[in-house]
């Protein structure tokens, strides 16, 4: 799914923050993995190409927002989700819903802080 023609920005910066819009589990040639494990790392490297290219890094996220398709699904995305983000965690909220592409089980989109000043102290979180 190519989104040159579709009406939306991958990124925008605004206000001292990053905002990227959703990213599917799609490789270079379009196809994508079955597994939710690999379909969730591929999402996240896509994730932190984008916030490359905006001079940014996973580290700089504070704020994600999951998708995914089916809620069994949870446990297996959260164990590849750790393995990109270190403490202080960004703030995550994760919903179960359909997806626009076919046989895509996660979506997520982030917000990164262009500053480290816009880091504030935060607990992670016990769940």
């Amino acid at each position: 799914m190519s989104n040159n023609n579709l009406p939306f920005s991958k990124w925008r910066r605004a206000g001292g923050l990053v905002f990227l819009s959703g990213e599917l589990p799609l490789g270079p040639d379009g196809a994508m993995p079955s597994a939710i494990e690999a379909q969730t790392r591929l999402t996240l490297q896509r994730i932190a190409a984008t916030l490359d290219g905006a001079g940014l890094a996973l580290r700089d996220v504070v704020q994600v927002t999951v998708y995914l398709t089916h809620p069994e699904d949870f446990a297996a995305f959260n164990a590849v989700y750790q393995q990109h983000f270190t403490a202080p965690y960004p703030v995550r909220t994760t919903v179960v819903a359909p997806l626009v592409l076919p046989g895509a089980r996660v979506e997520i989109t982030v917000i990164a802080a262009d500053s480290a000043d816009a880091q504030p102290h935060s607990e992670v979180a016990s769940r």
